[in-house]
């Protein structure tokens, strides 16, 4: 028999932005998939359509898309599984439903909003867990509990219903996950699930479980928050007689917030200041706009590097890996059990190691949008010198600005703390002699200029400190900036010398 083909899928539901953990749940499936030749689907879980949210489904392609995570199955990529959309399967579940009932592996169950409440109340006072379950279902309006006559009645007449999984009584179920090993819960501990509702929808729960077989998955690969569904998933493919074909189950540890404490939320984002979304969300019930990585200035391959290693260790020192390296080296036996602690700061770090990978080129064609926006638009050389110079100060590429400006803007300021203590009263007259020493350059190169310096102080007996500081302060505004001689043949000597007479005119003695 050969060895059954490897496809994962990752699903989630368009019900608002897709976070970090998700998108780490895709990549690790999308990894997972391409490590074993194997196939990666997209599919969309909206069978609950109270909590569809316009825009989310589009939102969640893009950010798949920006990180380079690219489905072989899925929404605009058809294959032999179409549909991809659940709401556009919803045809397929009832008569799963219905194979359930048949089997005595599901009921219908009539009991109203009230009802339900009425049994919640009554079991709170006896101080016992309320829940659905075989102990219950016996009082309630349901198949279990009713006449077959009653029940026909029920359903001929339009009463409202929901089709519950009958969960069997004090049977052990033994599963198990890649992750974490054999896992085993008693069937009293769970409820009776509701898997169909009378206005033809699924559950998530059915439709999740009848969409992975019909499509061939070989492996689930989710958060550990879908762990307690495990035991019903499983029970599921066995009612259904498809426990040969049941896939393998991978539960993922949580994401953590920075001190550990919980799990990661868009409130922890808000509170220390760092994006808990791939791309910007603007939200179109409330308004709301949340940053996202990729507009915070994060290189996609930044991002996802950064994102791998939460909660996966490649077993080596290694930190920096190019996608083609993560799908060389992923394994699920490295996935930790543990939650992983998110390091705001390292994911800046992430982004510098890259930005800093980058080939000068690169990274000034990305600044270059930006000077043009502030119309300061250069030849692409020049801006890739001014890139050489302060890219190793930088973590991300806006952050150029700050550090290059001069070289694009004449000062229209001047550091007042840096004025106090470093211009004297023979600062003008010093600058005034080194502009008559410069107009007699030819050559404003690094290494004349270093040498017209030179011979400056030599002459002059003025100290570097002394001159330095000053014509810094003259053609940057600040004590800030890469070595002054680049900045000066960058410059150029007019603009070098304007330079310094208007700071000579403006600070005066």
């Amino acid at each position: 028999m050969s060895e059954r083909k490897v496809r994962v899928r990752f699903a989630p539901s368009p019900t608002g932005p897709l976070h970090i953990g998700g998108v780490r749940t895709a990549l690790y499936n999308y990894l997972f998939a391409r490590k074993q030749g194997g196939d990666f689907l997209l599919r969309i879980e909206d069978t609950d359509q109270t909590r569809f949210v316009p825009g989310a489904e589009e939102y969640i392609m893009e950010s798949l898309k920006w990180c380079g995570i690219n489905w072989d199955e899925g929404p605009g990529k058809d294959g032999p599984h179409a549909p991809y959309r659940q709401s556009e399967r919803k045809e397929l579940y009832r008569k799963y439903a219905e194979q359930l009932i048949e089997s005595g592996n599901a009921y219908y169950a009539f009991d109203t909003p009230e009802e339900l409440e009425a049994m919640r109340k009554k079991m709170e006072a006896q101080k016992v867990n309320a829940q659905y379950d075989a102990t219950t279902r016996k009082e309630m309006r349901n198949s279990t509990s009713l006449s077959a006559e009653e029940t026909q009645r029920l359903l001929a007449s339009g009463e409202p219903y929901v089709v519950r999984f009958k969960m069997p009584e004090n049977q052990e179920i033994v599963m198990e996950d890649l992750i974490r090993g054999t896992v085993k819960v008693n069937s009293s501990l769970l409820d009776d699930k509701v898997l169909f509702k009378s206005d033809g929808m699924p559950t998530y729960h059915l439709a999740n479980v009848v969409d992975d077989y019909l499509m061939e998955i070989s492996h689930v690969i989710r958060g550990e928050e879908w762990l307690p569904s495990l035991p019903l998933h499983v029970m599921l493919y066995r009612s259904l007689g498809w426990e040969k074909q049941m896939p393998a189950f991978a539960h993922l540890p949580l994401l953590l917030k920075p001190d550990g404490n919980g799990k990661l939320s868009k409130r922890d984002g808000d509170r220390l200041g760092f994006p808990v979304f791939p791309l910007m969300w603007n939200d179109p019930n409330s308004g709301e706009v949340s940053s996202g990585y990729r507009e915070t200035g994060y290189f996609a391959d930044a991002f996802v590097n950064m994102l791998a290693l939460l909660g996966w260790n490649p077993g080596t020192e290694q930190e920096i890996f190019s996608m083609e390296e993560l799908i060389d080296t992923f394994s699920l036996e490295r996935v930790g059990k543990s939650g992983s602690k998110f390091d705001p700061a390292k994911a800046i770090w992430f982004n510098h190691q890259y930005l800093l990978k980058k080939n000068n080129r690169e990274v000034a064609q990305l600044f270059d949008i930006l000077l043009k926006d502030k119309a300061c638009h250069q030849p692409i050389e020049k801006v890739e010198k001014v890139v050489s110079l302060v890219k190793d100060r930088v973590n991300f590429v806006h952050e150029i600005w700050d550090q290059a400006h001069f070289f694009f803007i004449p000062p229209s300021s001047y550091d007042e703390k840096t004025v106090e203590k470093k211009w004297k009263e023979d600062t003008p007259d010093i600058l005034k002699n080194l502009v008559e020493a410069l107009q007699k350059l030819d050559d404003f190169s690094v290494a004349s200029l270093d040498k017209a310096l030179h011979d400056f102080m030599e002459s002059t007996g003025v100290g570097a400190g002394k001159l330095m500081i000053a014509l810094r302060l003259s053609l940057v505004g600040a004590g800030m900036g890469p070595d002054l001689k680049e900045i000066m043949a960058y410059l150029g000597k007019d603009e070098v010398i304007a330079r310094i007479e208007n700071a000579v005119n403006k600070l005066g003695k």
